[in-house]
């Protein structure tokens, strides 16, 4: 791991952000002002290694301007896990150019991208309106986090990267956001047995990042396997389930 989190806690907690323009205090337009404010401290500490996560795409592609199409450029990361992870869709991969680079995308996996010694630290920013309860936000989607599973285990990709996420909980004072709390989790030291996913919100995984269980001791390797039963397990049920609503009652119409 690159960055020390609990250094980096301490100086976002008490961090004051401009209230939106617009006036809306949800969802990305809270949030973007204070991930960006993040991605400037940690870019302060590793200025050439911090990018936003198309940033730096655009900066492999640009290095490597020679080399075209969807494979080549897809093997400019020596990891095809960790391009899995970055990479944009085959049309837009193909159609980059200098002329037409990548902008950043609300799903892209990752908000700040710390590249140092060919490791791979992602961080994705979480905001929290500590006046308001809200329903845990959507971390990452189960189904890609079980194909990212199996390509680790694949291509015995470990240690190469790193997924964690940076919650700040913050409240509305004289205008401007300030950050009270701050809390930090590693995906990989979470519980895979335990973490929850919302099948009607598009097979989202969701947790509030300071509810993120830290505990687990066991292997990357371990995590995944142990993710990948959870997975199965948890779709086999909702098969069932829906087969159970959605077909059973129906099935004597057709037959």
């Amino acid at each position: 791991m690159t960055i020390d989190f609990i250094t980096l806690q301490k100086i976002i907690k008490g961090c004051a952000i401009p209230k939106p323009i617009s006036g809306t205090l949800s969802g990305h337009a809270a949030g973007e002002p204070f991930d960006k404010h993040v991605y400037a401290e940690i870019k302060k500490i590793f200025p050439k290694n911090t990018f936003r996560q198309y940033e730096y795409l655009n900066f492999l592609f640009t290095k490597n301007s020679s080399i075209i199409g969807v494979e080549d450029r897809n093997k400019l990361i020596n990891s095809p896990t960790v391009m899995f992870l970055l990479s944009r869709g085959k049309n837009a991969t193909d159609k980059w150019s200098l002329e037409n680079p990548f902008d950043e995308k609300q799903n892209d996996t990752a908000d700040i991208l710390v590249v140092k010694d060919n490791f791979f630290e992602l961080i994705d920013i979480k905001t929290r309106n500590m006046s308001k309860s809200a329903q845990s936000p959507n971390i990452i989607s189960a189904y890609k986090l079980a194909q990212l599973c199996a390509k680790m285990i694949d291509n015995n990709e470990f240690d190469n990267f790193s997924i964690n996420y940076f919650e700040l909980d913050w409240l509305l004072e004289n205008n401007l956001l300030i950050c009270k709390d701050t809390h930090y989790g590693d995906l990989f030291k979470s519980n895979p047995s335990d973490l929850y996913i919302n099948w009607a919100a598009a097979m989202q995984i969701q947790f509030h990042v300071s509810d993120l269980d830290q505990t687990y001791t066991e292997t990357k390797q371990k995590w995944t396997r142990e993710y990948l039963k959870h997975f199965v397990t948890q779709a086999e049920i909702r098969s069932q389930d829906m087969i159970i609503k959605f077909v059973k009652p129906f099935e004597k119409y057709i037959k």
